[in-house]
């Protein structure tokens, strides 16, 4: 298992796990970190049939008291009105500072609960569970939090940082594979800005053999850059490369394409465009597109 710990200028402090078997693990590992206390795992409707009872199961036997919140999978749950739903569910469960959010899922569950926590009594602590590679790789560590509105993708959001992060590797051999191309997406654009040896992964070898590398090494970037910049004034911009044709396609499709796909055509207009303004070579560029390409 690999550690890491991100603590941001502010003083927040937070370990970033990542390793097989984490779910079977994680009433011990909250255990170490926090006293036992009134839990609400959120999640939605493609992974809590496959985790939620494992988690809830680990959780009570650590002396967590859990409650459950199931949405429908989908951007479609990344909504003020579902957010709300969510906030009331918090309340029902009389929740208090003292106690926590857990989100099991993929980049949607992580952005909905954050934001969550984040206004509920103006903030209660929470857990990121990431069971997809876009989220291991990057949603999941940072503390951004959105959910979207008719006027476009994440306009609503804040910054909160999570308790702890946990990257259960098992989780991704149930992934299709287009999840795992969206994922590949976000990390091939962490090898572009920093790390040469992970866009060689994706260049030239097998991914597949890779993925706790390929997801601590990301988070060792992304930390990087998030304990300088927690709140996006400056260096974490480079970290939406890629993004704003993103965001755009996605806005246009009606999300029809995912992130993960969005942001792989996103990169590929980026280095088209960089050609053209001269901060880029062509060969360099080919190596980019090429790269996406082989990643689906």
């Amino acid at each position: 298992m690999n550690t890491q710990i991100l603590t941001t200028p502010s003083g927040e402090t937070y370990p970033i796990k990542t390793g097989s078997g984490l779910l079977q693990s994680i009433g011990t590992e909250l255990a170490a970190i926090t006293k036992p206390c009134r839990v609400m795992i959120v999640s939605d409707s493609n992974v809590a049939p496959l985790y939620l009872l494992k988690v809830k199961k680990s959780l009570a036997e650590a002396g967590f008291f859990t409650q459950t919140h199931v949405v429908p999978a989908g951007e479609e749950s990344k909504s003020v009105a579902v957010l709300g739903e969510l906030l009331e569910a918090f309340a029902e469960a009389h929740l208090t500072r003292t106690d926590l959010a857990v989100a099991l899922g993929g980049g949607v569950i992580g952005d909905l609960t954050g934001f969550a926590a984040g206004c509920y009594l103006r903030g209660i602590r929470f857990v990121q569970i990431p069971t997809t590679l876009v989220a291991a790789v990057d949603a999941s560590v940072g503390g951004k939090t959105a959910v979207n509105l008719a006027h476009g993708k994440n306009l609503a959001g804040l910054f909160h940082q999570p308790i702890g992060v946990y990257c259960d590797v098992d989780t991704l051999q149930t992934l299709p594979e287009h999840e795992i191309a969206d994922g590949a997406a976000e990390a091939i654009k962490h090898g572009i800005l920093d790390d040469p040896a992970l866009f060689d992964i994706y260049e030239n070898g097998n991914p597949a053999e890779k993925y706790e590398e390929i997801i601590v090494r990301s988070v060792i970037y992304k930390s990087k850059i998030v304990m300088e910049d927690p709140n996006e004034k400056g260096v974490r911009k480079m970290l939406n490369l890629g993004h704003t044709p993103a965001h755009a396609i996605e806005r246009l499709s009606n999300f029809a394409i995912s992130h993960g796909h969005a942001v792989a055509i996103g990169l590929a207009i980026v280095a088209r465009a960089s050609v053209r303004r001269g901060i880029l070579d062509s060969d360099e560029s080919a190596r980019i597109i090429n790269t996406i390409r082989r990643s689906g």
